[in-house]
């Protein structure tokens, strides 16, 4: 049986495995949306419609802070994750520039997300910023002798330091608070993208030190086009939108309140159920793992090893990110959508010409067996029948795509890119 989409045919029963792209909305989440679609006021207004949705908002800002380890005049409403660290990585070089023009290194991971190195590269043109690319080790997580390097070397000279909470494609913890703990003492801010880590990790703002941390509203059950960007009152923020100045003069433009009123709800409910769901995602992941390794043996899991006590809280609970040598992850990709199962490369993809992940490659996987990567990532709808629906058509799958490289001769060759994709 199949159901009609716009872009065609879909199995019914197809397995969704790309939750970290965008993970379903939540019925509480949709409940509120809808229910607050049928009132009319923006929350700027002054009148009784007006003052009905600044409620709105504020309390859902209320509920947000709490969840999240914060307090409530520190959470800006943004459209969603990328504006956030736009907002954290342009906002805060611009305001430790202005107070001290020696401030022109931008520190940052080198398996960041590309919502913060493409404003940290666009920053380098156009703005006299310096990049400096920290090395991560073969399992992703940053090289904390080299950011102390650095910080010896340069602490006069750097606006901001950014390290995401949790790696979008390999799933790698990152050491935030080792991280900010080598930058306090030089009163450098540092940012964290936890876009993927709330909700399925531990995340306290105020125990973590951070000075800033993104969060986004459909990576956690919440609708897209709304997040926050969590900021210290004292962060230096220089605004990158303006206009009617709200969101403390920070982030201007007409708050969305059915979707901040369903994002304060997604927010709650995923930090209230974190625990129960994070051990029924890592058996789910831990049963994928042992399943590819079964039926395709020479397939290489990504970041760290799923396992018990430390290993624990060195991975995201819902990731699997595995490359297949000799199979390009593209094509893997559409032969396995064709059989009902929805996954991700977790590689970009500019003007139709595959890119290796910049990821893979900071991590030192060579450039052909990048090429042939598949990220495998559960949310709360996942099902052991979504694993074993993956278990039963991978096999075919990696074969198809081996003897399809065979055929077609040696991969070119392409400079890895910064352009985005699903996150």
């Amino acid at each position: 049986m199949t159901v009609t989409h716009p872009s065609g045919p879909v199995p019914a029963a197809a397995a969704y495995l790309d939750h970290a792209a965008t993970t379903p909305l939540s019925a509480a989440a949709r409940e509120a949306f809808v229910d607050e679609l049928s009132r009319t006021g923006n929350p700027s207004s002054l009148h009784a419609a007006g003052r009905a949705a600044r409620r709105t908002v504020e309390e859902a800002r209320e509920s947000i802070a709490a969840a999240l380890g914060a307090r409530p005049s520190e959470v800006v409403f943004t459209a969603g994750g990328t504006e956030a660290d736009n907002l954290a990585i342009k906002g805060l070089f611009w305001g430790r520039r202005t107070t001290d023009p020696r401030r022109l290194r931008i520190v940052v991971s080198a398996v960041e997300h590309h919502a913060v190195l493409d404003p940290a590269f666009w920053m380098a043109e156009h703005a006299g910023a310096e990049i400096v690319l920290l090395p991560v080790d073969g399992e992703g997580r940053v090289d904390l002798a080299a950011l102390r390097a650095e910080i010896a070397e340069h602490a006069d000279e750097i606006a901001l330091i950014s390290v995401m909470w949790a790696n979008n494609e390999v799933g790698t913890l990152q050491p935030v608070q080792e991280v900010v703990q080598l930058a306090r003492p030089h009163g450098i801010p540092v940012h964290s993208d936890a876009v993927q880590a709330v909700g399925q990790v531990p995340v306290d703002f105020a125990a973590s030190g951070l000075d800033a941390m993104t969060v986004s509203g459909h990576k956690l059950g919440g609708p897209v086009g709304v997040g926050a960007l969590v900021a210290r009152r004292d962060a230096p923020l220089t605004p990158v939108l303006h206009g009617g100045g709200q969101e403390r003069g920070v982030r201007s433009g007409t708050l969305d309140a059915p979707a901040i009123r369903a994002f304060g709800v997604a927010v709650a409910e995923a930090v209230a159920r974190r625990e129960e769901r994070a051990a029924h995602l890592a058996a789910l992941r831990d049963e994928l793992v042992a399943g590819v390794r079964e039926r395709v043996p020479d397939a290489l899991l990504s970041g760290p090893e799923p396992g018990s006590g430390d290993r624990v809280a060195a991975r995201l609970p819902g990731n699997a990110h595995f490359t297949f040598p000799g199979a390009e992850g593209d094509s893997l990709l559409y032969l396995l959508d064709s059989a009902g199962v929805q996954a991700s490369t977790g590689s970009a993809c500019q003007a139709g010409v595959p890119q290796p992940s910049h990821v893979l490659l900071a991590m030192g996987v060579p450039e052909q067996d990048a090429r042939g990567a598949l990220r495998f990532t559960l949310g709360v709808t996942s099902t052991p029948d979504d694993v074993a629906r993956l278990l039963d058509a991978l096999p075919p799958a990696v074969e198809r795509a081996r003897a399809a490289g065979l055929a077609s001769g040696p991969t070119r060759t392409a400079v890895p890119s910064r352009a985005g994709g699903a996150a």
